[in-house]
């Protein structure tokens, strides 16, 4: 006889929290200044627009990331104000304001993430344009 699932625990967090725990813990590895941990959250296939100077692969991504991580504070930061999933529950769409060390609001990021086999969420897809003040 199969034991049935278990019902203490619960089925865990609905896809669209997944999809904006999985930014705040993205966005945390900027605070951390990790970038090891920066590059957990990108799939290996990812394109990071950059500017319409697309950035193809976690190795590139991480490569040209990696001035951001270099100095001890944080230049930025950001968090997710929009989170939405697809219909089919396997893409995520997260977006919000990135913020200067100096407080000031500099641009808006814009990312796609892809729920994986395994489980977990990985970037697939991630823009950002500058803010007008």
């Amino acid at each position: 006889m199969s034991r049935p699932a278990d019902r203490c625990s619960g089925p865990g967090p609905e896809p669209l929290e997944q999809v904006r725990q999985s930014e705040l813990a993205f966005a945390a590895t900027m605070a951390s200044r990790d970038l090891n941990a920066f590059a957990g959250f990108i799939a290996e296939d990812a394109v990071f627009i950059n500017g319409g100077q697309p950035l193809r692969g976690r190795a590139v991504i991480v490569q040209y990331w990696e001035r951001f991580f270099s100095g001890p504070e944080a230049p930025f930061s950001w968090k997710p104000e929009i989170v939405e999933i697809a219909a089919g529950g396997t893409l995520g769409y997260t977006e919000g304001p990135v913020t200067l060390s100096s407080g000031e609001s500099s641009s808006r990021f814009y990312t796609t993430w892809q729920r994986q086999p395994q489980g977990g969420w990985l970037v697939v897809f991630d823009n950002g344009y500058r803010v007008c003040q």
